[in-house]
């Protein structure tokens, strides 16, 4: 009787795994499968975002010259998607994973399980504090939320704002975007700024949207607002339009796109930090290729960010169309 459950179960186990091959070949390097290459996963958390397409140019732009077969799954922002691709890149006997974390907690049990079958492990942008990570790749978000702060304060000082009325459009599911949105309230605050309400655009532009909105509505006090991501900032500016708020309200953010250059033209959009995801793409797939061939891994990678204003926007219009 035992046997035969043994048997079942891993009859099961190789039918939901075939089911989840299509599913990760969303890209691959451009080259022949195989034929000896390392076999390198990208768990991605959406390819709706700029920033996560940019990251999959980056890596895709890195396995062509280094070598590598890559293969990038997009969860559609579902954590439990993303276990399950680590686990189906284990099965299917990949090299490295790369991991871009929704759930840098619930990510633990899969990449442990994952660095203990000898798989290579990299994570991207959100940071997964785990001894199964080999190299982590990506922005300091705690510093980032602190430089743009500490841009708000500079700001509010120019415009004699001892106490700056600030709202928040996060995105509460994100750990990355809660690092982002402590650090910089944490920054203002001590200036002497107020928080007076944030809001949770989910990491969806339409939620965002509607957070922004209700914000505007609720406080017609607020004197700026930050977003803490490219959802967030999307769906701030179009509230800020919609509602004709851009005389009032300054917009500081995160992530460029062609509505956040058009709102700096505008002039209501005061400064967004942009990160690299391009190159966090590039040097993670270099980091896996690296460490598969033997190299001692680099343990942190840190791709820096740029404060975007009026100043110096024109040097991404041909990225961004704005």
């Amino acid at each position: 009787m035992a046997r035969r459950f043994r048997l079942f179960r891993a009859a099961a186990v190789l039918a939901a795994t075939a089911l989840l091959v299509p599913a990760c070949g969303s890209g691959d390097s451009g080259g022949e499968s195989g034929a000896g290459k390392p076999r390198v996963g990208l768990v991605q958390i959406n390819q709706q975002a700029i920033f996560f397409n940019q990251m999959n140019e980056g890596a895709q732009q890195a396995a062509k010259e280094v070598g590598v077969d890559l293969t990038i799954f997009n969860a559609n922002d579902d954590p439990a998607k993303q276990n399950e691709a680590i686990d189906n890149f284990v099965q299917q006997q990949f090299d490295a994973i790369i991991v871009v974390a929704i759930d840098v907690e619930g990510v633990k049990p899969a990449i442990q399980a994952a660095k203990e079958a000898g798989v290579k492990i990299i994570a991207v942008d959100a940071i997964v504090d785990s001894p199964a990570v080999d190299t982590q790749v990506g922005v300091d978000n705690a510093k980032a939320g602190q430089q743009i702060g500490e841009f708000v304060n500079e700001w509010a000082k120019e415009q004699n704002l001892s106490a700056p009325k600030i709202g928040i459009v996060g995105a509460l599911n994100s750990y990355i975007q809660n690092v982002r949105k402590d650090s910089f309230e944490e920054t203002v605050t001590k200036a002497g700024a107020q928080i007076v309400q944030t809001v949770d655009g989910q990491n969806r532009q339409e939620a965002a949207l509607t957070a922004a909105e209700n914000l505007l509505t609720s406080r017609q006090d607020l004197d700026a607002v930050y977003a803490t991501g490219e959802p967030a900032l999307l769906g701030t500016v179009a509230a800020i339009n919609s509602q004709q708020a851009g005389d009032r309200v300054k917009v500081f953010g995160w992530d460029l796109t062609k509505e956040a250059i058009a709102g700096i033209d505008a002039g209501f959009v005061a400064a967004v930090v942009q990160q690299d995801p391009k190159t966090e793409g590039y040097e993670a797939v270099k980091e896996a290729y690296a460490i598969v061939n033997g190299a001692e891994p680099k343990k942190r990678i840190d791709v820096p960010v740029e404060i975007v204003t009026k100043e110096n926007v024109d040097r991404f219009r041909s990225i961004y169309g704005g």
